[in-house]
């Protein structure tokens, strides 16, 4: 099949209206509004995009949870990233949406443009090749992703090692995804009926990763593609599941994620990371959410190998990007938004990344 043809198939508008009106008979006699959270910054902007929340029945509720992995990044990791870039003989080396980020008092792009050396890079591998090319200065990459991106970083320590390269630093930031969506099930304020579970996280932890959310809080869950008619699909299962009072863990996405996910990828996670606590913005420390560096791999740990002074954290005051990505508000609500908080010219995380739910509604929202 052409890739044409591939994602025609995804997009055919007589396919999208039959399923609309499955979710529409299924939800015509249900009381209420049903809370559906997707978790991936790829499915918020997909929604966004094809303007699915438009297409739905009123009583369906999509709201955007924290999905975004520059997002869900604490201040006081970009701050310290910043104290980094300012050390003598440092190469800060990133994917492209962390420069932007702000910190309490400054971002990696102002530190660029006042001298520091930052460096976007497309591949972890490229940061270790800046260090093997640069043997006398210190590179420092940025760990920040959620189980999709862990397994490469791990790779490129597991290469710099083979190399025999003493300059090459993770800062590690990682996430994974099942926790926090514990934590805001648990949550009084906040009712989710189902979950649009995050499509590249279970290609890597398998449909098995959200089981816990299914039998201890009797949760719906669908792993679901990106394509309108995948998200389409994926609350029409979910809509049919809440409706019955099933809570079980079904994968829409089957072509790409199976129940067992990436053993490979997890045996690489396994063998260079451990779980650990992480801060997550908006929401605050959950406990073994995060994954940290083994400590066979200690020399390799920016943290542990680097003494800088990091200032005290600093939210900018009137920014909602924590509830946001929460789901308790949306991106209107903020008082921010769309006056002095833009793309070009970002207050919160939540507008920098192309994944962030307020950059989507900047983009596609009316």
């Amino acid at each position: 099949m052409s890739e044409q043809n591939y994602t025609t198939s995804f997009r055919d508008p007589k396919v999208a209206r039959k399923l609309i009106e499955q979710i529409e008979e299924l939800v015509c006699d249900y009381p209420g509004t049903m809370t559906l959270m997707e978790v991936c910054g790829t499915h918020t902007m997909a929604i966004y995009q094809h303007g699915i929340r438009a297409l739905l029945p009123e009583k369906i509720r999509l709201i955007s949870g924290p999905g975004c992995p520059v997002c869900v990044t604490p201040v006081g990791y970009v701050d310290r990233a910043v104290a980094l870039s300012r050390s003598e003989g440092t190469i800060i080396a990133t994917f492209g949406d962390m420069v932007r980020v702000p910190g309490s008092s400054s971002s990696l792009l102002r530190e660029r443009a006042q001298g520091a050396d930052v460096r976007i890079v497309y591949s972890p591998l490229d940061a270790v090749a800046l260090a093997e090319k640069h043997p006398e200065q210190q590179v420092v990459f940025l760990g920040v992703g959620f189980e999709t991106t862990a397994p490469t970083i791990a790779g490129s320590i597991l290469e710099a090692r083979r190399r025999g390269l003493t300059n090459y630093f993770v800062l590690c930031s990682h996430k994974t995804m099942p926790e926090p969506m514990a934590a805001l099930t648990a949550d009084p304020e906040l009712k989710v009926d189902g979950y649009l579970c995050p499509a590249h996280v279970s290609a890597i932890i398998g449909a098995k990763g959200y089981e816990v959310l299914a039998r201890d809080f009797h949760v719906p869950c669908v792993v679901t593609g990106f394509e309108p008619l995948d998200v389409l699909q994926g609350v029409q299962m979910l809509a049919r599941q809440a409706i019955s009072g099933e809570a079980q863990v079904e994968i829409q996405y089957s072509r790409i994620v199976k129940p067992e996910g990436n053993l490979k990828a997890q045996a690489l996670l396994a063998e260079v990371f451990k779980p650990c606590d992480a801060s997550w913005r908006g929401i605050g420390e959950i406990p073994h959410s995060g994954l940290c560096l083994r400590p066979e791999f200690a020399p390799f740990d920016a943290e542990v190998q680097f003494s800088v002074a990091v200032e005290a954290p600093k939210e900018h005051a009137g920014c909602l990007c924590g509830e946001i990505l929460k789901g308790k508000v949306v991106p209107k609500d903020c008082k921010l938004f769309r006056t002095v908080c833009t793309p070009e010219d970002p207050v919160g995380a939540c507008m920098v990344s192309s994944e962030g739910t307020c950059a989507a509604e900047y983009k596609y929202g009316t």
